[in-house]
């Protein structure tokens, strides 16, 4: 880990690739300069928006590659392998009789309400399902040994299947004793030097069996692919700089090495909106705002995430694409609702919305890239609210181009271009809204509590009208809303998870869980001793899975945190904090049922350097640049004056009609908003009439 220098420059660069720009954060470790670049994405291979993108970024601002020190990445790539199942081909190996456990599932209709609709094919096909005769009990004894002839076996199995690229090995009760694995992964590994092998015990060793075998499969179909991508990448990182220390941001918040995310890429999953939302939580506590609701709108679909007291919520399970990955995330609710949606008449006759979208390629039809399909960017076009340029003048808008695509819509509708454009945008923002309301409402939250806290390339052109339609009186729009989630990449620390199934009751003989306890600790001091070499801190937190006995779901509780190593709290004061965690989610608790143990979870954090962005306080008379026509209503176009950004001081107070226009986002306020300049250059809107 390299130290901060007092005098010359040290640069940490974060990297977010999107659907349609790659977005780059750059921060001066010693003066806390910060500098902003975005290009357009490369979907065929990621990695060359990235490596084109940092060479501009040093060549633009005169940076010195050799004073890059760290590299923070944020990719799609496992989520989009496993969104279009372009993964590797995996066979699972599972004790005698559980090979269509990940087939059979928990059992539940994917649309309960829809009985044609399937729940998605299992990874590994049957035919690739391997048993093997071998047997560990519910307590961790071996109820029946595993014998070299069935290992012998499996392997003359494997060799049938030579276009097999991964393995995944999982097994019953191997979270309790996982040395069956451990022996038929050493086997494999020796027999097939170039097969990518993942074990349960090491990807996600909690009880479940479904969802350890769901999540290790869905590891071992990505390791392959996003092993190749995270290495290659890395090789052609050093080329451009030298010097820099690489990190991968994982679903959970925090950096972990390429060699990590290389063995462990399902962590990587929702990599960048988890980066979003980290940042959401840092600019907001420079506006000394700790409840936010995150607007990440992008090109593709729109990520939100409530984030209470400056703490982003973390979920233990999550479906993509309708497979299950059980491991610690950032808790991201997403829907298909971006600039690149596609709008088109539904078989109802009714105009419908996404999920389908144009992408970076060919993008939408206003772009000039190829797009014909009409899309939300191209009704912003025709309603004015984008300017003429994008991406600081990379990026040229054709109005008549966006007009062309509408129209078929506006004519089938019996609509002017423009109403048309008003219903694509109204559409959009419900199902922006009802993606809020799945982490708020639906979750026992009022939003109106709450800023919104709108970002990506999008997310200012939407917030005012999502805030309105769900009764949200105040906005915070970011000082750099389109790259914060290359922005919290920057902010991010080195994080490692540690997870073991412990099942004991509070109150009882609580001595097993106590050693789990300190068998984490020495995992979680032992990876600070190999990763963390000149962190500035450290800082170890213990939480436990609770439940009350008998049910079937628990809750995490975080129970010590610090610098030293944590221990195990007494009866009552774990009673105590798992009555305030069940009282907080579910309204109330009982004092007398018995509660116990499930897993003990130990998240250990490796603080890296960092320090306080500085940016100039801009100065000079408030003046638009443009004044155009924008349609807010279907009352018809208002004259709006558009004013740049980077020209509003503190303390600046602009009553909408306007639209504020900078490098990565564009901000719309409506004649019923104002905004204000705060002393962190973050605009905060006030919204009336709500």
């Amino acid at each position: 880990m390299l130290q901060q220098n007092s005098s010359n420059p040290n640069w940490v660069v974060g990297v977010d690739v999107g659907g349609t720009f790659t977005d780059f954060s750059a921060r001066d470790l010693t003066t806390g300069r910060v500098l902003i670049h975005k290009r357009p994405s490369t979907p065929d291979d990621p990695s060359r928006a990235v490596l084109q993108g940092l060479r501009e970024l040093t060549e633009k601002y005169e940076i010195d590659p050799g004073a890059i020190t760290r590299f923070a990445h944020g990719t799609t790539v496992a989520t989009n392998a496993l969104l279009q199942r372009k993964g590797a081909k995996v066979a699972l190996v599972t004790t005698k009789g559980f090979r269509d456990l990940v087939e059979i599932g928990r059992q539940v209709r994917p649309h309960i309400y829809d009985l044609q609709l399937d729940a998605p094919q299992p990874l590994a096909s049957r035919a690739l399902r391997f048993e093997i005769d071998e047997r560990i009990g519910p307590t961790g004894e071996v109820v029946r040994e595993l014998s070299d002839t069935s290992i012998d076996a499996l392997v003359a199995q494997l060799r049938r299947q030579p276009e097999i690229e991964g393995v995944a090995v999982c097994l019953i009760f191997s979270f309790l004793n996982p040395t069956h694995e451990k022996r038929i992964a050493t086997a494999l590994r020796e027999a097939f030097p170039n097969m990518f092998v993942s074990v349960s015990s090491e990807v996600q060793p909690e009880f479940r069996e479904f969802e350890r075998f769901s999540t290790t499969l869905i590891n071992a179909f990505l390791q392959p692919e996003v092993g190749r991508y995270m290495n290659r990448l890395k090789l052609e990182v050093t080329t451009v700089a030298p010097n820099a220390e690489f990190g991968i941001f994982q679903s959970s918040g925090g950096l972990m090495s390429v060699d990590r995310a290389a063995q462990f890429p399902v962590r990587t999953a929702l990599s960048g909106p988890a980066a979003g939302a980290v940042g959401a939580a840092g600019a907001g506590a420079m506006s000394d705002i700790p409840d936010i609701i995150t607007l990440d709108i992008g090109g593709t679909s729109t990520d939100v995430c409530l984030i209470q007291a400056g703490k982003t919520a973390i979920a233990s399970t999550r479906d993509i694409s309708g497979f299950r990955i059980r491991l610690p995330m950032v808790d991201i609710h997403t829907v298909g609702a971006g600039g690149g949606s596609i709008a088109r008449p539904g078989s109802d006759g009714l105009l419908k919305v996404g999920p389908e979208s144009a992408g970076a390629v060919p993008g939408p039809a206003c772009y000039r890239r190829g797009g014909t399909l009409p899309t939300v960017s191209d009704a912003n076009v025709i309603l004015g609210r984008l300017p003429v340029t994008l991406t600081g003048g990379g990026m040229t808008i054709d109005r008549d181009l966006a007009v062309k695509a509408v129209a078929p819509i506006a004519s089938q509708l019996g609509l002017s271009v423009e109403k048309a454009a008003l219903g694509i945008v109204g559409i959009v923002t419900s199902n922006m809204v009802r993606a809020i309301r799945a982490v708020t409402i639906e979750r026992g939250y009022d939003p109106r509590k709450f800023v919104l806290m709108p970002f990506g390339g999008a997310g200012g052109l939407h917030a005012a009208d999502v805030a309105r339609s769900i009764g949200i009186k105040r906005i915070i729009v970011p000082r750099a809303p389109g790259i914060l989630c290359a922005e919290g990449l920057i902010m991010s620390d080195l994080q490692e998870d540690f997870v073991a199934s412990c099942r004991v009751r509070v109150g009882g003989d609580m001595r097993a869980a106590a050693s789990v306890v300190t068998d984490l600790v020495k995992q979680g001091e032992g990876w600070l001793a190999q990763e963390g070499e000149g962190a500035l801190e450290t800082r170890l937190v213990l939480s436990l899975d609770m439940r009350y006995v008998c049910q079937n779901y628990e809750l995490a509780v975080e129970v010590a945190s610090g610098s030293g190593a944590p221990v195990l709290p007494d009866a009552e004061q774990l009673r105590a904090a798992f009555f305030a965690a069940y009282l907080r989610a579910y309204g109330h608790y009982d004092q007398q049922a018995p509660i116990e143990i499930v897993n003990v979870r130990l998240r250990t954090i490796a603080k890296l350097p960092q320090s306080q962005s500085v940016t100039e306080n801009p100065a000079g008379k408030l003046e638009p640049s443009d004044t155009k026509d924008v349609w807010f209503d279907e009352a018809g176009p208002v004259s709006t004056p558009m004013y740049d950004r980077s020209g509003l001081p503190v303390g600046t107070v602009i009553k909408g009609p306007a639209i504020i226009t900078q490098l990565d986002s564009t901000t719309v306020i409506p004649p019923w908003a104002a905004i204000t300049v705060d002393a962190a250059l973050n605009m905060i809107m006030e919204i009336d009439n709500v």
